[in-house]
């Protein structure tokens, strides 16, 4: 191809907007390097996706007196037992009693002790949204609201008003790239898969399995019995190429086979992980994650991303049982993963959030819940600044004012505030937060003085004093 035809080609696809964009990213990511080369440290990102909607107001619900009986009324034959909550002992909700499902004592626990917060009634919004104006039909709402597909993009996404091909997993990876060049493995990490969360313009995702090494080779490769055919593979990965797209294919596979024998030579040489993990799939997901964490300076990195998923939370029947098997397993997971985090000496530099399709309806559909709006959220780690909620966990009597019908909230919080407090602490610059999270200027300034949401310490910092609370971005109105 000549340097003439791939300007036209550019030009086709609009390469003023495709170079502007390269130049830009080019420059925050030399700056993003530069912070996390003067900070020295490491960060790490796990997104636990519950895919299927969870029905977060059985995960944390009311404990005590009214609201306990609102709660009681409007989920009815969906209701857990009053004396089965486990009791949360939340040092911001003064006169209000919360208590988190009875399959979750290790999470109660973590809450308790100060390393896990919950965030409430959180959800997609283009813009704030009342009652009125969703009724009104003048609010701008997301695409494709109360639909798997579209809202499970959206919460990887973080662009709620189109469909994007990007993640703000991936958008972050790209502005940090700069400071990860000297490894052939990506800062975002997967053991659920190809995902939108982690998919960059520049960057994609490495997916790494939960067993042996977590490495993923073709069978056999670099094993004596099959030196043959090795030199076979090699042979056509070292060829060159007149079709460029084959000439890029066999690069492809060429850097994928180098990329996984340096991660798998990476854990193989770090001592292994002593903290007891159950079998279920998404523990040895989160063990996987630990280990590679262990191996960080073996992987020469300062910052990843982790995405791990456990799904099957679509409870439009017998949602007590159902929610209770897998929010056991979660329970287990976190448990085991945040005693690992101890171990290993990194609680502080390691975040875990969840992050579902939506939240439930409140009402029941006479044998389970069916797709909702806003939903509850928990968030682990050592520098989380635990014991509290953050947003605002709402009433839930029936027609209260940011029901849109059957216990469909309004989220009082926006995935935008949430992710902001996570790119942040992960060491984005203020000044690129946008970047990552395009819709984050109609809930929060980037140049505030206050963080968005308040739940983790700045870096390096460890202390018990609450930021100042901010009022709810959407304020509930008739």
């Amino acid at each position: 191809m000549t340097r003439r035809r791939f300007g036209l080609g550019c030009a086709t696809l609009g390469s003023t907007t495709l170079f502007s964009s390269l130049v830009h990213l080019g420059a925050m990511s030399s700056a993003s390097a530069q912070a996390s080369a003067a900070q020295g440290d490491y960060r790490a990102l796990v997104c636990i996706l519950l895919a299927g909607g969870n029905d977060s107001f059985n995960m944390v619900a009311p404990a005590s007196g009214s609201e306990y009986a609102d709660y009681l009324q409007v989920r009815s034959d969906l209701a857990l037992a009053q004396s089965d909550l486990l009791p949360l002992n939340v040092e911001n909700t003064p006169g209000r009693s919360f208590g988190l499902h009875p399959s979750m004592p290790r999470v109660q626990q973590l809450f308790n002790q100060g390393n896990a917060a919950v965030v409430a009634n959180v959800g997609t919004l283009v813009e704030p949204v009342t009652l009125s104006t969703y009724r009104s039909g003048a609010a701008r709402l997301p695409l494709g609201l109360f639909s798997h597909a579209d809202q499970i993009e959206q919460w990887q996404t973080a662009v709620p008003d189109e469909r994007a091909a990007t993640g703000w997993g991936g958008r972050l990876a790209d502005m940090l790239r700069g400071g990860m060049e000297n490894t052939p493995v990506s800062m975002s990490i997967s053991l659920g898969g190809t995902n939108v969360f982690q998919s960059g313009e520049l960057t994609s995702s490495f997916s790494i399995t939960e067993r042996d090494d977590g490495a993923v080779n073709i069978e056999g490769y670099g094993e004596p019995d099959w030196a043959l055919r090795d030199a076979v593979i090699n042979s056509m990965l070292n060829a060159q190429y007149a079709n460029i797209f084959e000439q890029a294919y066999a690069a492809r596979l060429k850097s994928s086979i180098e990329s996984n024998q340096f991660f798998g030579a990476a854990l193989a040489g770090t001592a292994a992980v002593k903290t007891a993990f159950s079998d279920e799939p998404l523990s040895q997901q989160l063990r996987m994650v630990a280990r590679t964490i262990s191996a960080r300076q073996a992987l020469r990195t300062k910052r990843q991303t982790f995405f791990v998923l456990l799904g099957d939370f679509d409870h439009h029947d017998e949602v007590i049982s159902n929610q209770a098997r897998q929010l056991g397993r979660l329970d287990r997971a976190l448990g085991s993963f945040y005693e690992a985090l101890v171990e290993l000496g990194m609680e502080n530099d390691v975040t875990a959030f969840t992050v579902s399709d939506f939240g439930r309806t409140l009402t029941s559909n006479g044998r389970g819940s069916d797709h909702g709006w806003g939903g509850n959220q928990l968030v682990l780690g050592g520098g989380v600044r635990g014991a509290r909620f953050y947003g605002d966990y709402p009433a839930l009597a029936a027609g209260n004012p940011l029901d849109t019908g059957r216990g469909r909230l309004i989220p009082t919080r926006s995935v935008d505030e949430y992710f902001a407090e996570l790119a942040l602490w992960f060491g984005v610059p203020r000044s690129a937060l946008d970047h990552v999270l395009p819709n984050v200027g109609r809930f929060y300034s980037p140049s505030s003085a206050e963080p968005p949401m308040g739940f983790l310490a700045r870096p390096g910092a460890r202390t018990s004093q609450p930021w100042r609370r901010r009022p709810p971005s959407n304020a509930p109105q008739q």
